[in-house]
């Protein structure tokens, strides 16, 4: 009975529109409640959910993607690419997508690269003779990236709940998320070619090229400072986060000066909501966990993991499965406290690496953010080029086919996430 309460009740505020986050908390409340759980057990569930030293990274790396996002960095990163690759087949497409893999490396969020990154292309690419709804879903797949590329919100949160190295899970997220990245440029070349779409009439000289590089060469070096830091141990991933704040803060104020001091009071209160809105997820969904844990529903759905099939590989494809089905309703983070807690046995049972199987399953969360009916990256570019959802869904299907061509990749080979972290002796499998 204890099961059916939690679970309707879940189900049933979902269905009706409630945030995930409170969703999650009022089912747990509500059964901690019922059957005599331990209400005095909320407060301390509660602040031990968020007193964790990695999730400290979060607001930081949220407050420098603000700060870079104000300082429009993203124009500069466009300009470079298009100079590179504009005139190609498809060429300003290929710079959408390139300036979404930097740009993910620095706000980290899929919405925000969205909307950084389709004010500045969207227009171009129409322009061109781009489908409007094929430029929206070319954007909005492509910041899929944004979780995968470190670094990742998304990766600390896996990392809090499966205690994996954050460093490790950084690294680890590079080369796969490379590869998705050429997936979706293959993509973009493709249907280009079919449809006729031209590169733009730019084509850089060196000297132009060296100039854009140079106008742009702070804003590239954002990630390579963070990463290169943590790849070579002089600094955590909490401490990263400090570092890439004020680093931004210093490229915004006086190397591109597009941030004024009287800006910084608005900086930090979108930051602010931005955190909380996280944190709040974080806290509830941890008291569900909690709850769920108690109550014996995660070594009942571990065991049943176990039971549906004796071969790992079987195992992470029916979980991809299930993984892109939530992902098509929910955000990454409540997904994330939602199976990990019940996965990591399974990992356990099968002897299957927890560093490994976190890029799978970013990866495919990742995919969820531009999948119908509630993938946010494409609200958000449906929004930029005031079309419908569906439309530019429909446009995204051969990107979603190739994110998870990918996703089977990733998940058949553990040396493409695996080679970099024990590389760098981030992590000893």
């Amino acid at each position: 009975m204890d099961i059916l309460l939690i679970t309707v009740t879940l189900v049933v505020l979902i269905a009706i529109g409630v945030p995930i986050g409170t969703a999650l908390g009022i089912s747990a409340v509500l059964t901690i409640f019922a059957f005599d759980l331990g209400i005095e057990m909320l407060g301390i569930n509660f602040s031990s959910g968020i007193a964790s030293f990695p999730l400290l990274a979060i607001p930081f790396f949220v407050l420098a993607g603000v700060i870079l996002e104000r300082a429009k960095l993203a124009a500069t990163i466009a300009d470079f690419f298009e100079l590179l690759v504009g005139q190609a087949v498809g060429g300003l497409g290929m710079v959408a997508v390139l300036t979404c893999m930097f740009w993910g490396a620095l706000s980290g969020s899929g919405p925000a690269t969205t909307a950084a990154v389709g004010l500045i292309l969207l227009a171009p690419m129409i322009r061109h003779g781009y489908d409007k709804n094929f430029a929206g879903a070319t954007i909005a797949n492509a910041s899929d990236l944004s979780i995968i590329i470190p670094p990742s919100i998304a990766f600390i949160i896996y990392g809090n709940i499966t205690s994996v190295s954050v460093s490790a899970l950084f690294v680890a997220g590079i080369v796969p998320g490379i590869i998705t990245g050429l997936g979706t440029i293959f993509v973009v070349y493709l249907i280009s070619r079919r449809r006729g779409y031209a590169g733009s009439e730019k084509r850089g000289s060196l000297t132009e090229i060296l100039t854009a590089l140079r106008k742009s060469i702070w804003a590239i070096l954002t990630p390579i400072i963070i990463l290169g830091g943590i790849y070579t141990g002089i600094f955590t991933p909490t401490e990263a986060a400090v570092v890439a704040v004020f680093y931004s803060l210093f490229v915004a104020l006086f190397i591109y000066r597009t941030v004024k001091w009287r800006d910084l009071t608005d900086i930090l209160a979108d930051a602010a909501v931005t955190s909380s809105v996280i944190m709040f997820i974080v806290a509830f969904a941890g008291i569900f966990t909690w709850t769920a844990s108690v109550m014996g529903i995660i070594d009942l759905a571990a065991n049943f993991i176990v039971e549906i099939s004796p071969n790992a590989v079987v195992m992470i494809i029916l979980v991809d499965l299930l993984l892109l089905a939530l992902g098509m309703f929910l955000d990454a983070i409540s997904i994330s406290y939602l199976l990990m807690p019940i996965l990591i046995p399974v990992l356990t049972a099968f002897k299957i690496d927890p560093l490994w199987y976190g890029v799978i399953f970013i990866s495919a969360l990742a995919i969820g953010q531009a999948t119908p009916p509630v993938g946010v990256n494409l609200f958000t570019a449906a929004n930029l080029i005031r079309g419908d959802v569906d439309s530019v869904a429909k446009e995204a299907i051969p990107f979603i086919i190739m994110d998870v061509i990918v996703l089977i990749i990733i998940s058949l080979i553990p040396a493409l996430s695996l080679y970099l972290p024990v590389k760098a002796n981030l992590y000893v499998p």
